[in-house]
């Protein structure tokens, strides 16, 4: 009896045994074939993003020349503007504020001055709306230059206004 015990158990054991080895075979054929894709996409996706992939596909654009260079910017002076501030029932508050603007090219200078007259309405129609503590500190002025940056890229619709430099800044 002990040796039927023994027997059945030998004989329960190897099949399991065999399967287990074949299993252990397929196991490692499963894994080769996710392993190469993933190790495929990965080495791909390095490829791409240091730019050699898309070098190699010819999907970079032509390199700029360096005889081009970045262009130089063209200031335009403005004349002096003299504005009334809004002070309510208080005395009256004045800004004196004298400005050059600059353009990104000499063709949008010339359209600059030939909108000079929409340029100085815009910004003194602005500037008479202010009010005296509204221009204080230097996130004040900030905010004036960029209130005059959008009105004079209004002005001078095709043109496009970079910056407004401020030469001078009085208020009273």
């Amino acid at each position: 009896m002990a040796s039927k015990k023994a027997d059945k158990k030998a004989e329960a054991l190897a099949p399991e045994g065999e399967g287990a080895a074949a299993g252990g075979k397929g196991s490692k054929k499963k894994l080769v074939l996710l392993a190469v894709p993933v190790v495929l996409l990965v080495a791909s996706a390095g490829l791409w993003f240091t730019g050699i992939l898309p070098g190699l596909l010819g999907l970079n654009p032509p390199p700029r020349t360096a005889a081009a260079g970045p262009a130089k910017p063209v200031f335009v002076a403005m004349p002096e503007i003299i504005a009334n501030l809004d002070a309510g029932p208080r005395r009256a508050s004045y800004i004196k504020l004298q400005a050059e603007i600059e353009v990104a090219s000499a063709a949008d200078a010339t359209k600059l001055t030939a909108a000079m007259p929409k340029v100085m309405d815009l910004f003194q129609t602005y500037l008479r709306d202010m009010h005296p503590s509204e221009l204080q500190g230097s996130e004040g002025t900030y905010r004036l230059r960029e209130e005059l940056i959008n009105r004079a890229n209004i002005a001078a619709a095709p043109a496009r206004v970079v910056d407004v430099l401020f030469q001078q800044i009085l208020v009273q």
